[in-house]
């Protein structure tokens, strides 16, 4: 059985995501012992990005980086690889878990390489290719130089410098030949982000049941409430002013930055010291005071948005549209993680946000009925792809770099 047919069977029931990882994660070990590091999976993820799903409009490619098996067979790799921080302990995959929809929906928002907690969600990178502007602030434009905020943050990855995480790689054996063979030069700062970059341009997810109603013709891939959902997305909700969708292919966003009312929202409770809920266990949740909850850690961080890259007061708060694809997999949600559930977005909206003084003029009250917010709950579910557990197994091929780096 090829890792093609496992992970169409996996797709099918056949076999468990999590037992497929591990065998797929095995056969690459031994193919990566082989003097060609690369595999079927990395021949099909080019395929995916040149022939994108349905859906999707063509994966942008920037002329300086072509896509190539080796460069996202590296990627891949370094993606996966927890060397690339300070103390060995964190990877990229680390906040962007491919099971969980490639961010994090165990926590609001991610830990660091010390354990302590970020002050934003991590995004999803499925497909972020698509994404013209990365970060929730929109503080970079192209994946090639995202990579870079995180390895160096402080309270990221905690790499000292580039030249650290430069000899990081260098003094790994496993990575012997591997920059010459997809770049023909050794690891330097330009092709480490190209590699990366490669690889995340190829984790794209679509043809769902949205698409092959809308894109499609199929009549029948959408129940009747998800298209009641739709109509009032692109209609009366007016969700669809900024989550575009255009007439050959959506990727639901505008691009954009707007103010929903959520930073500032953070900020009068955090100056009121309003009482913090607490999961103390599944499902159980107790208020406790700010000041308990300062007590035992740092405070939490302010967040103002779109201000900090800028120093613009009118960008005070503002805070990039995400896409919707795969929505459902990628709770929880706004640039904080403070919504846990799609139902609770949409009342969120429906309520007409917070009232901040900055308030995106687009976000109003609806007066939506309870069945209308189940609708719309309904269309955004039907956005999921069909293809989430290949991707997974695709991610899952690269084995975890996790040990020390053997000294030449």
């Amino acid at each position: 059985m090829t890792v093609a047919e496992a992970a169409t069977r996996c797709g099918r029931g056949a076999v468990p995501v999590t037992v497929l990882a591990i065998l797929i994660a095995t056969l690459v070990t031994a193919t990566a012992l082989a003097d060609d590091p690369v595999t079927e999976w990395d021949r099909e993820a080019l395929a995916r990005a040149k022939t994108p799903p349905l859906g999707l409009p063509p994966t942008p490619v920037p002329k300086d980086n072509p896509l190539t098996v080796e460069k996202i067979a590296l990627g891949r790799k370094l993606f996966f690889d927890r060397r690339l921080s300070a103390n060995g302990t964190m990877s990229c995959a680390m906040c962007h878990v491919p099971e969980q929809g490639f961010t994090q929906y165990e926590l609001r928002t991610p830990v660091d390489v010390e354990g302590r907690s970020l002050k934003r969600n991590a995004p999803t990178i499925l497909n972020v290719a698509h994404q013209e502007s990365m970060f929730h602030d929109g503080r970079d434009t192209s994946l090639e130089n995202q990579v870079f905020g995180p390895l160096f943050a402080a309270n990221e990855m905690a790499n000292p410098s580039i030249g650290h995480a430069i000899e990081t790689i260098r003094g790994a054996a496993d990575y012997d030949g591997l920059f010459e063979r997809a770049f023909g030069s050794p690891v330097d700062v330009r092709n480490l982000g190209q590699a990366i970059a490669s690889y995340e341009r190829t984790v794209l997810s679509g043809n769902s049941p949205f698409d092959r109603w809308r894109y499609g013709g199929d009549e029948t891939a959408l129940t009747d409430a998800a298209i009641r959902g739709f109509k009032l997305f692109v209609g009366d909700a007016g969700c669809a002013s900024c989550h575009l969708i255009g007439d050959e292919d959506a990727v639901f966003t505008d691009h954009a930055l707007h103010d929903t009312g959520i930073g500032y929202r953070n900020e009068q409770n955090a100056r009121l010291n309003t009482p913090v809920p607490v999961e103390i266990q599944p499902g159980v949740v107790i208020q406790l005071s700010r000041a308990a909850v300062n007590a035992v850690g740092e405070p939490p961080a302010k967040d103002l948005g779109r201000h900090e890259v800028t120093r613009d007061p009118a960008d005070l708060y503002h805070f990039k549209t995400p896409g919707l694809r795969d929505v459902a997999r990628t709770a929880p949600y706004m640039h904080d993680g403070s919504i846990s559930t799609l139902a609770e977005v949409v009342a969120y909206y429906d309520e007409g946000g917070y009232p901040s003084p900055g308030l995106d003029p687009a976000i109003r009250r609806l007066g939506l009925s309870d069945g209308d917010r189940r609708d719309l709950v309904a269309f955004l579910e039907s956005l999921d792809g069909d293809a989430i557990e290949h991707l997974i197994a695709d991610a899952r091929s690269a084995g975890v770099g996790n040990v020390m780096a053997r000294p030449r």
